[in-house]
Formats: C-alpha cells, sequence, structure tokens
C-alpha cells in the first residue's frame, strides 16, 4: 500500500468500470466464500472472521452484530437479485441469532457476543448491536413480509423504547448502562429505522427516525465547527478535546440522504458541511481517509481502515444523486482507491482491514464485520451511478 501515488488510482480507464467490476466481485467471490468457509456447517452461524488464507477461524467468538450484517447482506442481495439464494441463507442465520443470541439468560434483549459453540460469552446488552440486528429484521422482512418477522421488529423496538430510552434523547449505550455516550449507536439505529420504514411504511419508524435526526442536530454535530462528535457526557454535552472520525462524518452523509427521501426534509448544507469535514482527514500518499482526527482538523491517528472508504464512496453518491457537479467521478476514484488498497486480497472475495501509515497490514486477518460495508458501497453505487 506505501508508496503507490493516489493519482494512480483515480486517473485512466481503472475508474469507468469499477462499479461492474466490484459487483462481479461480490457476486462471484465474496458471497460464495462467506456461505461456505464463511458459514460453520457443525454448529450453524456465521464465523467471525477468516485467517488470511481464507480458511474459517472456527474457535473465534462471534460477535452478534457480525451475524446481524451478515445477515443483512445475503438477504439484500436476495433483494435486489444479486444473490438469489442468500434469501436461505438469510433465514437460517436468522433463525439461529434467534435461537442463540435472543434472552439466552431468560432477561428481554440480544446478548453482546456468543462463543464458537453458541452458549452466551458476554451477556451485555448492547445498542450498537441491537441497531444491526433491526437492520437485519428489516430487511429480511422486506423479502416476504413475514409475520413472524414483523412481531421480532415490533418486539425489539418495544425493548428500546422501554429499556434503553434516555432522559436526555437517543438510547443508552445498553444494559447495564455505561459511559461515555456514543453517537455511532444512534447513527445505526438511524440508519435501521429508515431501513424499517422503508420495508414496512409504518410511520412508528419514520418517528423514531425523526427523533434521532433531531439528536444529531441538537448535539451530535457542532454547527459551528462543523463536526461530528463521537464520545458525550450523559446529558449530550461534548467530551474535550473532541474525537472526530472521518468514515463516520461521510457515513452521515448518506444517511441524510436516506433521511431526506423519506421525510422530503432538506439536508443538503449539512451534507456538504460533512463532506468537506470528511475530506480534510486524507492520507497524503493513497487518499484514502484516515482513522481518526479532532475538531481542528488535524490527523490523529494515520492508520486506514477499509470501512471509511466505504462510507467516502457512498457520502459522494448521495451528493451524485443529488446532483452535485463532479460527485459521480469523486464516487467512483473512492471505489478505485477501495479496491486497489483493500479489495485486491490473495483470497478471492477476501479483503485487507487495516494499514498504518507506511502501509503496513495491521489486521492479518479477514473481518466479516466489512462486509457489510463493502456490499452497501458497492450496491448504492450500482443503483446511481451505472
Amino acid at each position: 500500500m506505501a508508496g503507490i501515488d493516489a493519482a494512480a488510482v483515480t486517473n485512466g480507464s481503472d475508474s469507468d468500470d469499477i462499479v461492474a467490476k466490484l459487483k462481479t466481485r461480490l457476486i462471484d467471490h465474496s458471497f460464495p466464500l462467506w456461505s461456505t468457509e464463511g458459514w460453520d456447517r457443525a454448529t450453524g452461524g456465521f464465523i467471525d472472521r477468516l485467517t488470511s488464507d481464507g480458511r474459517a477461524d472456527r474457535l473465534a467468538p462471534r460477535r452478534v452484530f457480525v451475524q446481524a450484517r451478515q445477515i443483512y447482506c445475503f438477504a439484500r442481495a436476495a433483494k435486489i437479485g444479486w444473490y438469489p439464494q442468500g434469501r436461505e441463507i438469510a433465514l437460517k442465520a436468522l433463525e439461529y441469532l434467534l435461537t442463540k443470541a435472543k434472552s439466552p439468560d431468560g432477561k428481554p434483549g440480544f446478548v453482546h457476543v456468543l462463543a464458537h459453540d453458541g452458549s452466551a460469552l458476554d451477556p451485555l446488552r448492547d445498542s450498537y448491536d441491537h441497531a444491526f440486528i433491526l437492520l437485519a429484521l428489516a430487511t429480511v422482512y422486506s423479502l416476504d413480509r413475514d409475520a413472524e418477522v414483523r412481531a421480532e421488529i415490533d418486539m425489539l423496538c418495544e425493548y428500546l423504547d422501554s429499556q434503553l430510552r434516555s432522559p436526555h434523547g437517543g438510547v443508552l449505550e445498553g444494559r447495564p448502562p455505561s459511559m461515555p455516550r456514543r453517537q455511532n449507536p444512534q447513527m445505526h439505529l438511524f440508519e435501521a429505522m429508515i431501513a424499517a420504514f422503508d420495508a414496512t411504511h409504518d410511520t412508528v419508524f419514520l418517528n423514531w427516525a425523526q427523533d434521532f435526526f433531531a439528536l444529531f442536530m441538537a448535539h451530535l454535530y457542532d454547527k459551528k465547527k462543523k463536526v461530528l462528535g463521537e464520545y458525550f457526557e450523559a446529558d449530550w454535552s461534548r467530551i474535550e478535546p473532541v474525537s472526530v472520525e472521518p468514515g463516520h462524518q461521510a457515513e452521515w452523509v448518506w444517511l441524510l440522504k436516506g433521511f431526506e427521501r423519506i421525510t422530503g426534509c432538506p439536508t443538503g448544507r449539512f451534507r456538504a458541511e460533512l463532506l468537506a469535514s470528511a475530506l480534510r482527514y486524507r492520507d497524503d500518499v493513497t487518499g484514502c481517509l484516515v482513522d481518526e482526527g479532532n475538531a481542528a482538523g488535524e490527523i490523529k491517528r494515520h492508520s486506514q481502515r477499509c470501512w471509511p472508504q466505504t462510507e467516502i464512496a457512498k457520502a459522494w453518491i448521495a451528493q451524485a444523486e443529488s446532483g452535485e457537479a463532479g460527485a459521480a467521478d469523486e464516487a467512483r476514484a473512492a471505489l478505485s482507491r477501495l479496491e486497489r488498497y483493500y479489495l485486491s486480497h490473495p483470497v478471492a472475495g477476501g479483503w485487507y482491514d487495516q494499514f498504518d501509515r507506511e502501509g503496513n497490514l495491521l489486521i492479518p486477518t479477514i473481518p466479516a464485520s466489512s462486509f457489510y460495508h463493502v456490499l452497501c458501497a458497492v450496491v448504492e453505487a450500482d443503483a446511481v451511478l451505472r
């Protein structure tokens, strides 16, 4: 990764067919990989990570949000016709999730981590996990409008409402509550509520989405400094110094476009500001987003994970959909960087997760958690850019 001129990624014909190239990569390689080596045929459930040579790490703990993300990926691919067999896989995985992770100790909510044999390893009820479980349920529901899946959606939302609602807005970190408050679970619940509204057309989810948008406007986003904070006190006052994750700045651009689509509420000003903020935190050589900065625009962590690169692509795609001049070309360039640096893995259908400033690989395994990010970027690109 180190020493490669970023211009080489954005120039030439490489970006012209990048969307088709990535779509083919996912359909021909990623879905087959994660439905075979990435699925535990003995005990059920998705494998959390593969080794560097593409073999399942079967003894690794299974994070519940990763199970949910993989269900989302296969259900989404089935819904749009990319991978029709994804429906059966998603349904089988959802049964595993509900059987193993939902209330195994008799208490409401989903546990945080499962052991490789499916037993509960960490009983924490984490809001971030529940956001992805809702996203998975909404996506599965969109396939068949199954009444039992809808009942699970309603039960999860009742749990959020009765057990996790914060008196200061948004939701608590989990049960038991913890500090600091994070914007990340709020962001993904915002995403999940938009998806649930799309799947059901029930205004209860629209109301939830509006609540999270109000939280964004009132507390999460600093309108003066034009940055999204990461960590907060219980009452949503900012913890100084403010940590800024460029990938989340970009992710909100795409989410705000989705919120505008379902409500008609104009979000263009904030999308433009967030995108401009995210672009301050780029590596000079690769052009990729780094992992962390501060509110002054200074880079604090020069490492570069895969997922922020998918989110900056989605941000540009959202702006292209809004008609911003040059946004489509920027989106293709971002996808080309993603392909060049992260997806060109010797394991077909795999990816690299994180590099340091010098281009050295920091995480040797292939985490399942990245599939959600990569798929979402390519699906959005295929819908808007082609």
